[in-house]
């Protein structure tokens, strides 16, 4: 099992930054990718930004490309979602997400492809409003 708590979010005028944070745990001996999704209302679930454990690589949803960073912090469990110039239209609730599994999982595989197995925070509410 992994236990996913994120922190962050909050209110913020278009063109202004947030960082939202991620520590989840991950037994020894698995794979895992560690991902931001988002919902607004009436709207799909999206996955933004993700990274893999594997071999470091990120990936980013055009919408938010060159705007928003996915980072691993200090230690090995924590993972961090920068987002810059933030639009009304990144008004969300973002959700941490980990997938593990016994093979790679690739960061472009876990923003794109959903899984029922996934384990997911609580949710952070961000909303970009002047």
């Amino acid at each position: 099992q992994v236990h996913v708590e994120q922190s962050g979010g909050g209110l913020v005028q278009p063109g202004g930054s947030l960082r939202l944070s991620c520590a989840a745990s991950v037994a020894t001996g698995y794979y895992y990718a560690i991902g931001w999704w988002r919902q607004a209302p009436g709207k799909g679930r999206e996955g933004v930004a993700c990274g893999s454990s594997s071999d470091g690589t990120t990936y980013y949803a055009d919408s938010v490309k060159g705007r928003f960073t996915i980072s691993r912090g200090s230690t090995k469990n924590t993972t961090y979602l920068q987002m810059n110039n933030l639009k009304p239209e990144d008004t969300a609730e973002y959700l941490c997400t980990v997938r593990i599994g016994h093979w790679d999982i690739s960061a472009e595989d876990m923003c794109v492809l959903t899984s029922g197995d996934d384990f997911r925070g609580r949710g952070t509410q961000v909303t970009v409003s002047s």
